[in-house]
This record gives structure tokens, C-alpha cells and sequence, in this order.
């Protein structure tokens, strides 16, 4: 993990709203980490495609999750994710 993380900054999910606020993170090599703490039932789009939806938390705030919505080949490849994984 220290080998993956070299140059990179660690932005909790908690803090991610304010940081973005606060800091221009297209210029910095960023990584998060996330817990699926729901997962919403698959949806399909107006134009017939479809798509799920998971609430994403790091478990330091419970009330500031992330939605994390997956389309396409991500949604066909993780849309069996189970909840509480990392």
C-alpha cells in the first residue's frame, strides 16, 4: 500500500466536500476510500440503459456519504458488489 500511495494525498470522503471547496485537486494526484453503505436496487435510464447507484461513507462521519453512480461496462462489471465492501 505505501508503494501505491507514494506521491499521492489520502482525502477522506468526509473531508472531500470541503476540499474540493478549497483546493484545486485537478492539479494534485488524489486517492479516497470508501465503504458501500447502500446499494439502491439497479435502474434503468430513459434511453433503456442500465445504471445502479451506491452511497459511499468512510466510516468517520456517518452523515456525509458520496453517491457514486456506475454506467456502462462499470456497472455491468461491479453492479454485484456486495454492501460493506471496501
Amino acid at each position: 500500500m505505501d508503494r501505491k500511495m507514494a506521491n499521492r494525498k489520502l482525502i477522506r470522503l468526509s473531508q472531500l466536500k470541503s476540499k474540493l471547496a478549497a483546493e484545486n485537486l485537478e492539479e494534485v494526484d488524489w486517492v479516497t476510500f470508501g465503504v458501500i453503505v447502500k446499494k439502491i436496487t439497479p435502474q434503468s435510464a430513459n434511453n433503456g440503459r442500465t445504471f445502479s447507484i451506491w452511497r459511499l461513507n468512510d466510516l468517520r462521519d456517518l452523515n456525509q456519504c458520496v453517491s457514486l453512480f456506475l454506467f456502462g461496462d462499470v456497472h455491468k462489471e461491479h453492479w454485484k458488489t456486495d454492501q460493506g465492501t471496501v
